[in-house]
């Protein structure tokens, strides 16, 4: 996938109306904004002015600081239908030991603007690190979920000196979509892209990384609209997982069963485990 076209995420789920004890006093809640106002985030939210493709926009993050710090910073990257606010737990183990970490809501999603235009992993990238560069943060580690792993991937293999340490959850882009699903047209495709294998592209990972997947994650973007005879091959998540870390010069997998695509929620124990033991290597 070279470009990603999301105009906005739903905040459908987000919206249900409060329903009270007593049902003749039930009352519906007032629907929270484009910019999720009147959602509460789990830490205070800053906001970054950037320029993305002509255009005025405004970057939501969190930035949270440890009480004991280690000198590392993680950066957490939310996958689509999410707002950055669901890391609250991750971001609380981290804090505990020692991480400052940095949660933005890319350009498009939850407090962030909306653009007119569509969106690009790219352009996604550039945002991140120029986050990093407003922060005077030189080098940190990602942590990322679902299409906030194919992000994670794409800033890794951009700014190789800038990134430590890469753990993918239950990332999205496992397998080529492709092969299953008709094609979507796009206005071009970038040379460069083009030129570039699928192996050449897991070469230019070199940092270590680790991928932490949900046995039972079976997620695959567009299942609805491939033929319905290919529709039970697609979303092996696990197993591509680990057949793609074999590949790459410094990966590994580790799946936690009973799991979903929420890994980090369904099983938070054993991925901060995971994920705390990766980052001290």
């Amino acid at each position: 996938m070279n470009r990603v076209f999301v105009t906005a995420f739903s905040v459908a789920l987000l919206a249900l109306p409060a329903i009270a004890a007593n049902a003749a006093e039930s009352t519906q809640r007032e629907p929270y904004g484009i910019g999720l106002e009147g959602f509460s985030y789990p830490y205070p939210v800053s906001m970054l002015p950037l320029t993305n493709d002509g255009e005025q926009v405004r970057m939501a993050y969190m930035d949270a600081a440890p009480a004991q710090p280690n000198g590392r910073v993680v950066v957490l990257l939310h996958g689509r239908n999410f707002p950055s606010s669901y890391w609250a737990p991750v971001i609380r183990t981290l804090n505990d030991a020692g991480y400052r970490v940095v949660v933005p809501d890319q350009i498009g999603f939850g407090k962030s603007s909306k653009p007119s235009a569509d969106l690009h992993f790219d352009t996604l990238a550039r945002n991140t690190v120029a986050l990093l560069d407003h922060l005077q943060i030189a080098k940190a580690d990602i942590v990322a979920h679902s299409l906030g792993g194919m992000l994670g991937v794409r800033i890794a293999r951009a700014y190789p000196d800038r990134i430590g340490h890469l753990l993918l959850a239950a990332p999205i882009g496992l397998e080529d979509y492709r092969l299953y699903v008709p094609p979507t047209p796009t206005e071009k495709i970038l040379e460069n892209e083009d030129k570039l294998t699928a192996d050449g592209y897991r070469k230019q990972i070199t940092q270590p990384t680790l991928f932490i997947m949900g046995a039972d994650d079976h997620n695959a973007p567009g299942r609805p609209n491939a033929p319905e005879a290919l529709r039970p091959k697609m979303g092996q998540n696990a197993e591509l997982a680990k057949a793609l870390a074999a590949k790459m010069p410094d990966a590994n997998a580790e799946v936690i069963p009973n799991t979903g695509h929420l890994v980090f929620l369904e099983a938070p124990t054993k991925f901060d485990e995971l994920m705390l033991a990766f980052l001290a290597k």
